[in-house]
């Protein structure tokens, strides 16, 4: 494995190796950045918490899960978070994973933007979804070493991320709008696409085709 001074282990398998050549080549520097970040931090977290994820899963968990901005599964029209865990399953499924083991990703990265659902499940998608919070939000930033936070952005510099991550997120979805409502992406979308509204549930129960 390699590993940071402050003792974070990277695992030095073949899959993970593929993964980050993969993602390096489908997305942009600034998600590969915030994807490692994401791993190394959900794995701060697991080890401050005492969970034992599978290391080789959050890994894939945490590179993939925002691969679906740039790099749609299908032509389907669907959540981007739904593309990256497809993307995911997919990769794991072909290099002999069990379908358990793919599917434990594909609800880490599925789930990784819902509240309140996934750190109540298995440590890889809990501790995937903390990596997430923690990059993106700040959330469990204080409860961790000082001295890893800052091993892990000076490997993974953060750079303008937050101008540039939020950039991205619209990027990702303008051209597909409707499948952010009823998400977080929603409050992005709204904030900078000019004209654009959600469709809030109120207005999805007072219009649904009953008489009252």
């Amino acid at each position: 494995m390699s590993q940071l001074s402050t003792g974070l282990e990277i695992p030095e398998t073949a899959v993970v190796a593929e993964a980050t050549v993969l993602v390096r080549e489908i997305t942009s520097p600034l998600i590969y950045h915030h994807s490692r970040r994401v791993f190394l931090f959900g794995l701060a977290h697991a080890r401050r918490l005492g969970v034992d994820p599978d290391p080789e899963l959050l890994y894939i968990a945490a590179m993939f899960h925002d691969v679906g901005l740039l790099t749609p599964f299908s032509d389907i029209e669907q959540r981007f978070e739904v593309d990256g865990a497809d993307h995911a399953r997919q990769f794991l499924l072909e290099r002999g994973f069990s379908a358990s083991a793919a599917e434990t990703v594909w609800t880490a990265i599925a789930l990784h933007t819902t509240p309140g659902i996934p750190g109540r499940m298995a440590p890889v998608v809990a501790m995937a979804h903390l990596g997430v919070l923690t990059d993106v939000l700040g959330l469990g930033l204080d409860d961790l070493e000082h001295d890893q936070v800052e091993e892990i952005v000076a490997a993974h510099p953060r750079g303008d991320f937050k101008n540039e991550f939020l950039r991205s997120n619209v990027e990702g979805l303008r051209r597909r709008p409707e499948t952010a409502n009823g998400t977080v992406n929603a409050d992005i979308l709204e904030h900078f696409i000019p004209g654009f509204r959600r469709t809030t549930t109120v207005e999805r129960i007072i219009g649904a085709p009953w008489p009252t």
